[in-house]
């Protein structure tokens, strides 16, 4: 089967993994949670701010981890099923339940991860995006003879 795609222009040369990235990001945009905001952070030196914010109520430090790896941001949330605790509750009505969670952020070529924090059920994250340098290259032309 076949697919056509925007990309597969023959004046768009070497894009290849764009279209690769437009694939891994289709496929992680199933589910919704956790809900999630992302800001652009005023700053005055030049370089993009971002800020991921996820709403992790009910989570702490340890039942999150966050990992970067070709150039994929991977948050995760696990939190264990309080059926093993000593002591034993009886749930009227369980609207709360441990839930595990997967969310997955393409990150662009120089994008960096700054810091994250956890505080009030929040977990934000920040990115930082330094300005690039402008280049210019000459190239020089040969002559066949």
């Amino acid at each position: 089967m076949s697919r056509n795609s925007l990309l597969n222009s023959p004046l768009l040369l070497g894009f290849d993994e764009i279209e690769r990235i437009l694939d891994r990001v289709a496929k992680g945009a199933g589910d919704g949670y956790p809900p999630y905001n992302i800001e652009r952070l005023a700053n005055g030196d030049g370089a993009d701010l971002l800020r991921i914010t996820l709403a992790v109520a009910g989570f702490n430090k340890d039942q999150l981890d966050i990992s970067v790896e070709n150039s994929q941001l991977t948050i995760r949330g696990g939190q264990a099923d309080d059926d093993d605790d000593d002591e034993a509750r009886v749930y009227l009505h369980r609207g709360i339940a441990a839930r595990q969670f997967s969310r997955v952020f393409v990150l662009a070529d120089g994008i960096e991860v700054r810091t994250a924090d956890l505080g009030d059920g929040l977990l934000s994250i920040d990115l930082e995006r330094p300005e690039p340098e402008r280049l210019t290259r000459k190239v020089e032309i040969n002559q066949a003879d």
